[in-house]
C-alpha cells in the first residue's frame, strides 16, 4: 500500500508533541520538588530521552513490534530483525489495532512509539525524588525498559498475549502509567523515605514550574491520545476531544475535593487534576463517547485527590504521587472500558457493559492491569535492590540533606547569592559541611 503523506504529516506532528511531554514533565515533577533538588530531577528525565532513544534504535522497536515467530515466545517478546532499525527505513507500516486505511512509513511510527516509552520511564522518577544517585537512575532506565516496558507494549500493542486475549488500551493506560505507577511503587520501597520524611515540610518550591509543566503536558497529549488512532479520522478527532474533556473535568473535580475537605483550592491541586484526567482518559480516549469522558475525569479527579494520600496511611514516601495518579488513574481509566467502551477496534475486544457488552471485557480490563502492574512491581524491585546491592541506588545521607543538585551535578536551579552561602555557612558544624567541601574541592 502506498504511503498516505496525510496521516504522515499528522504522524510527525503528534511525534513531536508527545517529545515535548518529556521535558513538560521535567517542569512539572521539577517544580514539585524542594530547591535543592529540581535540577536533579529534571535531569533524570532528559537522562531518560538520552538512554531511552538509544535501547530503542539498538533492539527496543524490535522487541516490541517485530515478530519472533509463530511460537509461543511471540506472545511475550518480539524478535531481532530490526535490530538498529534494520529493514525500517522505507517500509510501510501496515497497522496493529486495526486494518491498515492510511499508511505511515515504518520509521515515522517507530519514532512516535519511542516517545511513549521515554515518557514512561521518565514518569517513574517522581517517586524518588531528591534521593536517588544519578548513575543509578541511568542504570535502571536501560534495564527496565528492556525488560519491563518492550515486552509489556509486545503484550498490548506489539501482537503480544494481552492484545490478543482483546484488552482495550488505545494510549497507554496501562502500558504506560500503570506500569510507571507500578514501577515507582517499587522503587520508593526500595530507596525508603527521604530524611525528615513527615517531619519536615516538602513543599513544591516553584507552583510557577508546575503550572507551565501541566500547560506542556496538556498541550503534547493531544499527540499522545489523537495520535495514537495512527491515522486521520473521526477516531482521531474522538480521541482529541475526549482529551479535553476529562481532563477539564478531572481537574475541577480535584479542586472541587480540596474545597470541601480543605477549605480552599489550589493551583497544585489544579495541575494534578489535569494529570489525573489525562492518565484516566488515556486507555479509553478513542473508545468511548465524550459524555463517559465527562465520567471518567470526575471519577479520576475525585479519586486520585484521595488516592494521593495512601502514602502516608500505608508509609511509604511516593514522592511526586506517581503511584496515586499514574497507576490509581490508569486503572481507573483501563477498567472503565468495561462499563463505557462503545467502539471496539477488532474481535475480540468487546463493547462495555453499558453498551450492551457482558462481564468478559470488564474482566479483561482488570486482568490488564492487575498483570501489568504486578509484572512491573516485581521486577522493578529486583532490578532495584540489584542495582542497591552492588552500585548503591541512595545518595548518601549528608547528601540528601545538602542537596542533590550541589553534590551531584555541581549546580544549584537558583542564584541565591548571599542566602544560599549563609545557609551552608549555617551547617559548618553538621553533616552540610562535608558535602559542601566536597564540591567546593
Amino acid at each position: 500500500m502506498e504511503i498516505d503523506s496525510g496521516t504522515t504529516a499528522w504522524m510527525i506532528a503528534a511525534t513531536a508533541l508527545v517529545l515535548l511531554m518529556t521535558p513538560g514533565l521535567a517542569f512539572f515533577y521539577g517544580g514539585m520538588t524542594r530547591a535543592k533538588s529540581v535540577l536533579n530531577m529534571m535531569m533524570m528525565s532528559f537522562a531518560s530521552i538520552v538512554t531511552v532513544t538509544i535501547a530503542w534504535v539498538l533492539y527496543g522497536y524490535s522487541l516490541a513490534f517485530t515478530s519472533s515467530g509463530d511460537g509461543i515466545l511471540n506472545k511475550f517478546v518480539g524478535g531481532l530483525d530490526a535490530i538498529g532499525l534494520k529493514g525500517v527505513f522505507g517500509s510501510v507500516y501496515e497497522g496493529l489495532l486495526k486494518e491498515p486505511t492510511d499508511n505511515m512509513p515504518s520509521l515515522v511510527f517507530s519514532a512516535f512509539q519511542l516517545t511513549f516509552a521515554i515518557i514512561t520511564v521518565a514518569l517513574i522518577s517522581g517517586a524518588i525524588a531528591d534521593r536517588a544517585k544519578f548513575g543509578a537512575w541511568v542504570v535502571f532506565s536501560v534495564v527496565w525498559a528492556t525488560v519491563v516496558y518492550f515486552p509489556v507494549a509486545h503484550w498490548v500493542w506489539g501482537g503480544g498475549w494481552l492484545g490478543q486475549l482483546g484488552i482495550e488500551d488505545f494510549a497507554g493506560g496501562t502500558v504506560v502509567h500503570v506500569n510507571a505507577g507500578a514501577a515507582g511503587l517499587a522503587l520508593a520501597l526500595v530507596l525508603g523515605k527521604r530524611s525528615g520524611w513527615r517531619k519536615d515540610p516538602m513543599r513544591p518550591h516553584n507552583l510557577t514550574l508546575v503550572l507551565l509543566g501541566v500547560g506542556l503536558l496538556w498541550f503534547g497529549w493531544f499527540g499522545f491520545n489523537a495520535g495514537s488512532e495512527l491515522a486521520v479520522d473521526q477516531t482521531t478527532g474522538l480521541a482529541f476531544m475526549n482529551t479535553q474533556v476529562a481532563t477539564a473535568v478531572a481537574a475541577g473535580a480535584w479542586i472541587i475535593v480540596e474545597k470541601l475537605r480543605d477549605g480552599h483550592s489550589t493551583t497544585l491541586g489544579v495541575a494534578s487534576g489535569a494529570v489525573a484526567g489525562l492518565v484516566a482518559i488515556t486507555p479509553a480516549c478513542g473508545f468511548v463517547d465524550p459524555w463517559a469522558a465527562m465520567v471518567i475525569g470526575a471519577i479520576a479527579g475525585a479519586v486520585c485527590a484521595y488516592a494521593v494520600g495512601l502514602k502516608y496511611r500505608l508509609g511509604f514516601d511516593d514522592s511526586l504521587d506517581v503511584v496515586g495518579v499514574h497507576l490509581v488513574g490508569g486503572a481507573i481509566g483501563a477498567i472503565s472500558l468495561g462499563f463505557f467502551a462503545a467502539y471496539p477496534f477488532i474481535e475480540p475486544q468487546a463493547k462495555g457493559l453499558f453498551y450492551g457488552g457482558d462481564l468478559t471485557q470488564l474482566l479483561r480490563q482488570i486482568a490488564g492491569p492487575v498483570v501489568v502492574g504486578v509484572y512491573s512491581f516485581v521486577l522493578a524491585w529486583i532490578i532495584g535492590k540489584v542495582i542497591d546491592k552492588t552500585m548503591g541506588f541512595r545518595i548518601p545521607q549528608e547528601d540528601e540533606v545538602a542537596g542533590v543538585d550541589i553534590t551531584t551535578h555541581a549546580e544549584t536551579g537558583y542564584d541565591l547569592g548571599s542566602v544560599h552561602a549563609s545557609g551552608v555557612a549555617a551547617t559548618v558544624n553538621g553533616p552540610v559541611h562535608a558535602a559542601a567541601k566536597k564540591v567546593q574541592a
